[in-house]
């Protein structure tokens, strides 16, 4: 009997780790290894409820806020009187939100976990998440997003550019801060964009990075790469109608930016004949351009003798049998110096600045930058081609 009671005693220990793990050891890094994200004991609750605050209205200013009914049991938990039921009801609301977490702990490299949010995306599009950060060690240092997949595409080789899909911010704008605060738990927000449909891999971790001549401790900040397969819901064709102030098919300039002032596509994942260096693309009449559902701002020109003009574009989501959408710009001229024998153009373009003598696929080929020409309304473009050599060149002779 006494090594029966024995075990009943030790299955009742056991039993009670395995109801509240998060609870328990919540400092402990190996934890953070776990299917779930822990729940953070021994945080203040007043500095939290106002971190919750500003979070909140950084969701409401991103277009992504939480559902009323978790911001109303966020309300209440400010309003529980035992601080640690209040803390862990908060974190039972934001964790479902959260794409990863990490733990810093005191003297040790970071820990990076999956959270619970589906790992859904959209083509041309960004997404916010949240991250759960435990920072036992108290520090205040910027958080960065980093993935092999978001590294840029200019400039990389042909066989990378398939896995190069991705593209990643924080988001670190008033009113929140630039930097972790030091509390033992706060939430951030990262920002995912999707330049393919499908499913993609990807593996993401974050840096601390610290102020210029702070005293940085001598261990492995990077923390370890989390792999996720991401859902990438397709965007919709937008069918662009452009004219010219005759009525005439033309090529434009156009900026499209959303309520963030975030530019489609992204530049850091565009390839020619869409640059990465300038926030403008160029569409002619009757190409297609891709965005996901949302409100849109589209500036539009044809170089300095039209008129900068701008109109607002709402992209529905796209339905099965739903007809093509299409957006229409009319381009203003001011003044035609054509008609009064002056031809505009610019005979010594670098539209890549040097990079091209030494790699020709950063470089602009021809057939890439002749609708620039076009766009800027061009009657003449000598578009110089340096590097590759005369055999490289007499293609273009």
């Amino acid at each position: 009997m006494p090594s029966r009671r024995v075990f009943l005693q030790r299955s009742g220990l056991a039993a009670g780790a395995l109801a509240m793990p998060q609870l328990l050891r919540a400092g402990d890094p190996g934890l953070w290894r776990g299917p779930d994200l822990p729940l953070v004991e021994h945080v203040e609750l007043q500095p939290l409820l106002a971190h919750v605050h500003r979070l909140l209205a950084a969701t409401d200013y991103l277009n992504t806020p939480l559902t009323p009914a978790d911001r109303q049991t966020l309300e209440a938990a400010g309003t529980l009187r035992v601080e640690g039921e209040a803390v862990r009801a908060i974190q039972r609301v934001l964790d479902r939100y959260c794409l990863l977490g990490m733990m810093i702990p005191p003297g040790a490299p970071p820990v990076v976990a999956r959270g619970p949010a589906a790992p859904e995306l959209v083509q041309h599009g960004w997404r916010q998440f949240l991250v759960k950060v435990h920072n036992a060690a108290g520090v205040e240092a910027g958080l960065r997003g980093v993935s092999d997949a978001a590294l840029p595409l200019a400039g990389s080789a042909g066989e990378e550019l398939p896995s190069r899909w991705l593209d990643l911010m924080m988001f670190d704008q008033q009113p929140l801060t630039e930097t972790l605060s030091g509390l033992a738990l706060e939430y951030r927000i990262l920002q995912l964009y999707s330049r393919d449909a499908g499913a993609r891999d990807a593996k993401l971790t974050f840096e601390l990075m610290w102020p210029e001549g702070a005293l940085v401790p001598p261990i492995d900040w990077h923390g370890n790469a989390v792999p996720i397969r991401f859902d990438c819901r397709a965007a919709r064709p937008v069918r662009w109608r452009v004219r010219d102030e005759t009525g005439k098919p033309a090529v434009a300039c156009f900026v499209i930016r959303d309520a963030q002032g975030r530019v489609y596509p992204s530049q850091a994942k565009r390839l020619a004949p869409d640059f990465a260096f300038h926030p403008q693309v160029y569409r002619g009449d009757g190409e297609l351009l891709s965005l996901p559902a949302g409100a849109y701002t589209v500036e539009f020109r044809r170089g300095p003798e039209s008129r900068v003009r701008t109109r607002a574009l709402t992209v529905a989501e796209a339905r099965p049998g739903a007809p093509a959408l299409e957006a229409a710009f009319q381009i203003e001229r001011w003044i035609d110096p054509a008609r009064l024998g002056w031809w505009s153009g610019d005979h010594h373009i670098h539209a890549a600045g040097c990079a091209h003598y030494i790699k020709p696929t950063e470089g602009v080929r021809p057939e890439d930058m002749i609708r620039h020409t076009l766009g800027e309304d061009l009657k003449v473009g000598a578009n110089l081609t340096w590097g590759p050599g005369f055999d490289y060149q007499k293609q273009f002779f």
